[in-house]
């Protein structure tokens, strides 16, 4: 039922409105704003999800431990790399925070499109061609761009990282990394726009006594066509797949080249061990319950696998295997001596 006001309650509500004191209403309770706001940065938009960041960190230190393995024992020294952090940001503050100079390698990610920024740092770069040099692997405290024989012999190191690389892809795509060149100058290392979302991976790397950064930067540019492959679930499933094919295959090759021991055994027979010590050339042994024609038994390894017969292939003595006998039965095997059956 609605409810009508008198004209003393209506002056009462004009004159409260107009004073600016509202009377209370004991009822009222303010609604609470259940939507959930997120801050969003149209300068600087997320391109990677948190589960793709994780796939990439992954992946890398997987390349991690292949890098340590292979820098080891190119340089005879210890070295040691692992994944620090996996970040989104523009390619414009990548570029900021990277020394000058310092040693830039352009790498095509073939199959992709573009190309991606291997960073090294200077302290790191001369501590590995000191040690390639014949030195300690000290490095140098001087900051200089690198001459043409250095030049030369990083180039040769990050090939050879380039392959670890490609062996930790392998789960999501058949990544064919190649070097394009080595810069000293970030400016002149533009793959990107500046505004453009990359994704950086910060590896920590120690040569000997020497400790330092190398910086993986892709843009989603070039990581964008396989963007949806970046999910753990995916990562485990071809990981999974994929070794399971490819150990079956490694396991199959490496069979058949592996040598066992074929004998073909005649018979038994036991024997006091003082007889087998006085036995000389052109003695005769006879064994027991075996007659001329018999079958033999030929033992693969330690397993009696088939029924063979006795004879010779050019100058050599053979056997012809004339039946399979996996479920080797002695009492089987008696009874085709006893029968005289021929195989």
């Amino acid at each position: 039922m609605t409810e009508i006001l008198s004209q003393d309650e209506i002056d009462q509500l004009l004159t409260a409105i107009n004073t600016g004191d509202a009377p209370e209403t004991p009822d009222y309770k303010p609604i609470a704003d259940s939507r959930k706001i997120k801050i969003y940065d149209f300068k600087r938009p997320d391109k990677f999800s948190k589960e793709q960041i994780r796939t990439v960190s992954i992946m890398h230190e997987t390349f991690a431990r292949l890098t340590t393995t292979a820098l080891s024992a190119h340089l005879r020294s210890v070295a040691h790399v692992h994944v620090a952090s996996v970040d989104q940001l523009t390619y414009e503050e990548f570029i900021r925070s990277i020394p000058t100079p310092t040693t830039l390698g352009v790498i095509n990610m073939d199959p992709l499109k573009g190309n991606a920024i291997l960073e090294v740092d200077p302290a790191i770069t001369f501590a590995m061609i000191d040690r390639l040099f014949g030195g300690t692997g000290e490095g140098t405290k001087s900051q200089h761009e690198l001459t043409d024989i250095e030049s030369s012999v990083i180039e040769g190191i990050i090939v050879r990282i380039l392959g670890n690389m490609r062996e930790a892809w392998a789960q999501v795509i058949d990544l064919r990394p190649r070097l394009g060149q080595i810069e000293t100058n970030p400016q002149f290392a533009q793959i990107v726009p500046p505004t453009d979302m990359v994704v950086l991976v910060t590896l920590e790397t120690k040569v000997g006594d020497v400790e330092g950064m190398m910086n993986f930067c892709i843009p989603y540019l070039t990581i964008e066509p396989i963007i949806s492959k970046l999910s753990v679930q995916f990562w485990y499933a071809s990981s999974h797949r994929a070794s399971t094919n490819e150990n079956f295959t490694v396991i199959k090759d490496k069979l058949t080249s592996v040598d066992v021991t074929v004998t073909a055994e005649i018979g038994s027979i036991s024997i006091p061990i003082k007889d087998v010590l006085a036995l000389q050339v052109g003695h005769v042994v006879r064994l027991a319950d075996v007659r001329v024609g018999d079958p033999f038994i030929l033992n693969i390894g330690n397993k009696k696998k088939y029924y063979c017969r006795p004879g010779v292939l050019g100058k050599k003595m053979a056997v012809q295997i004339t039946r399979k006998a996996e479920n080797f039965d002695p009492e089987e095997f008696e009874e085709l001596i006893s029968e005289g059956d021929e195989l």
